[in-house]
């Protein structure tokens, strides 16, 4: 059956298979040692070409999620231990910390009708209303990040009318419950036109996504895609050891 990716969010082709196939896995959709559908399948499924199914399977076998047997085919491998990575500060209060000034302009704020793959981040039906926004953070006057959120209405159902220039939208979102449990994931990629027309970029560049998801107890709230230049920020990780 043709499953459609969802073209709103700008990450890559690849990284949306990837991604599709490991929820499949942490869901227990695909157990350890269930065989996945071949690239041909794959392909079919979803609808791309067989290189970025190809590239999508590399780096899932090179991250420890599946196991790639010449002439068998592809299994999901024993689930691997899992480390905290990072902890997100609001964007804001990292800006004003540097000494700058921190302000927001939001560029769309609307109801959407869930796709089937956005109804799967949040264990809701398919058609269910989800509240959509995106919104430029800007440190003084320069574009440094694009967020693009997709928020679960009955968690936050004054979402479309806050005064995001009073409160910023992570920290109106945190004043309504803290998160519980948090999964993301990082890429690199060339901004596409949006993110270049959003970010201010005379000519395609590299960018970084994060890519968010966060859940409050044991309901998923939020989606949220996070694009930054490449070239003028990183992400640190610091732990504790005991």
């Amino acid at each position: 059956m043709r499953q459609h990716l969802d073209r709103t969010i700008p990450l890559p082709l690849y990284q949306k298979v990837k991604d599709h196939i490991l929820d499949q896995v942490r869901r227990g959709q695909l157990k350890h040692g269930v065989k996945i559908p071949s690239e041909a399948e794959l392909v079919e499924r979803f609808g791309v070409s067989r290189m970025t199914v190809h590239r999508a399977l590399r780096e899932l076998s090179a991250a420890g999620v599946v196991d790639r047997v010449q002439g068998l085919g592809t299994f999901v491998s024993a689930p691997p231990a899992q480390t905290e990575l990072m902890e997100l500060k609001d964007i804001a209060d990292d800006i004003k910390a540097r000494g700058n000034v921190h302000t927001q302009k939001v560029r769309l704020l609307e109801t959407i009708s869930a796709t089937a793959e956005q109804a799967a981040y949040f264990d809701m039906p398919r058609g269910s209303r989800l509240f959509h926004s995106i919104i430029v953070n800007y440190e003084d006057g320069v574009p440094v990040q694009v967020e693009n959120r997709l928020i679960r209405p009955s968690f936050a159902p004054g979402y479309l009318e806050h005064d995001f220039q009073a409160v910023p939208s992570t920290r109106y979102l945190r004043s309504i419950a803290d998160a519980t449990k948090m999964e993301h994931s990082v890429c690199a990629s060339m901004a596409d036109a949006q993110a270049c027309a959003l970010l201010e970029f005379p000519e395609p560049r590299s960018v970084m996504i994060l890519t968010r998801r966060t859940w409050v107890g044991e309901m998923a709230v939020s989606r949220s895609v996070f694009t930054y230049p490449g070239d003028t920020y990183s992400l640190i990780s610091r732990r504790t050891m005991e």
